[in-house]
């Protein structure tokens, strides 16, 4: 029988001094920054990561089922959840995934993968830099800039050496290729147990100047390879959104649903949603709407949802537009391609990341005929158009592009 899990109590708080801090705040609380290290985080002039603490053991009363507990942050009711672990088919004992967590604290429940663990710490270290940054850039009518070190920089290739910085800092990184200068780098990470990571450093970074949202995507592969694999080969996925407020959503290949991390003032993450269904709904973000001018079927596509009364939320950033569908649990993306708007979405750093991320939160992804998690990326500049949603979308996506859709015989399976 279920036992009742204790909900995590989370106080989000201004400092003391009764101001918002603008910056991340130092703190001694297990698994954050060291106040040296988020001083140095935030910091015009440097960045430094810090190997973070040892990962403390989740409570684990006993049980062999899921049971519900609510707690509240940002008034939202939050469910946590248990998962009983297998392993060899056994019950191995009562682990527990609790919003609420810190990130830490989450990743030492999600994955016995030490190396994973500290990689994706280092890569949340990386996203508080980053969206600081973005946050002070300082923008005109062709860039915004920011300081790194002794260098101005415009804010997308700040974000690019402050995720290599992290990688290499990581010592579990082999190679990291960036969307910025596709080139694989070595990262000096061993090739057996380590990971090779692809990223798109500021996904959307020229809107940056008119405040929209934009974001980091990124995917993990294990060993030493970015060519020759698939999506559904990644170890995790995630991306950082840069925006009202700042979040880290992510999956691990082993670890059900999609889960979302807000960054509170003290530059702690903490959990605060697990995705693993989307629902039909009528939201749309209809992406590469020039190619409806000589690709008719996708122009019906669209007459489509438009006629059905859709709801267009549709920002001109991918990360927002494809966030959207795991925050509301429901809606599509697409990005389609035609004979004069050809594919500018890059698999290796955007698609397979990003496809990983919905298909864990119970969604569907598509190239047209196959999901984009089984295409075998042959060189690192592949690219592709897209589409991601609830399954009845993307089955709407592909019959009204191609006649027919791998998805109408097959049985519904949970993704996540």
């Amino acid at each position: 029988m279920a036992m009742a899990v204790s909900a995590r109590a989370v106080t989000l708080a201004a400092p003391s001094s009764g101001a918002v801090s603008a910056e991340p705040v130092g703190t001694k609380t297990r698994g954050v920054l060291s106040s040296s290290a988020a001083a140095a985080a935030a910091s015009p002039s440097r960045v430094s990561f810090l190997r973070a603490p040892a990962s403390a053991t989740p409570a684990s009363p006993a049980s062999s089922s899921l049971s519900m507990s609510s707690s509240s942050i940002c008034g939202t009711s939050l469910t946590s959840r248990r998962y009983c672990k297998l392993q060899n088919g056994k019950k191995s004992g009562v682990v527990t995934a609790e919003l609420g967590d810190s990130l830490e604290e989450f990743l030492a429940v999600a994955t016995p993968d030490k190396n994973l663990a500290r990689l994706m710490v280092c890569m949340g270290e990386a996203l508080r830099t980053i969206s600081f940054k973005v946050r002070t850039a300082s923008c005109n009518a062709t860039a915004c800039v920011n300081l790194f070190g002794d260098e101005q920089l415009a804010v997308d290739m700040l974000a690019n050496k402050v995720l290599f910085e992290a990688l290499r800092f990581s010592h579990v990184c082999k190679y990291a290729c960036s969307e910025e200068d596709p080139v694989l780098l070595d990262m000096e990470g061993p090739a057996e147990g380590g990971f090779s990571v692809a990223f798109d450093p500021l996904d959307g970074s020229s809107i940056v100047d008119t405040n929209f949202t934009v974001g980091t995507i990124f995917g993990v592969w294990p060993g030493d390879k970015l060519t020759g694999v698939t999506g559904a080969d990644q170890a995790a996925a995630a991306m950082g959104i840069y925006g009202p407020r700042t979040t880290y959503v992510l999956t691990l290949k082993d670890f059900p649903g999609t889960h979302e991390f807000l960054l509170q003032d003290d530059g702690k993450w903490i959990h605060v949603k697990e995705t693993t269904e989307i629902k039909e709904g009528k939201l749309f973000s209809p992406g590469n709407l020039r190619a409806t001018f000589d690709n008719p079927n996708y122009e019906k596509l669209v007459n489509y949802w438009v006629g059905e009364k859709y709801t267009l939320r549709y920002t001109g950033g991918m990360v927002p537009d494809v966030n959207q569908i795991i925050v509301k649990e429901k809606g599509v993306f697409s990005n389609v391609t035609s004979q004069s708007a050809k594919a500018k979405l890059r698999l290796l750093f955007e698609v397979a990341p990003l496809g990983m991320l919905v298909e864990k939160a119970g969604g569907y992804s598509s190239n047209g005929f196959n999901s984009v998690s089984d295409i075998v990326i042959e060189n690192i500049d592949d690219r592709t158009q897209v589409c991601y949603g609830s399954r009845g979308e993307v089955q709407r996506f592909e019959e009204y592009l191609y006649g027919t859709s791998r998805l109408a015989n097959e049985p519904a399976t949970a993704n996540a």
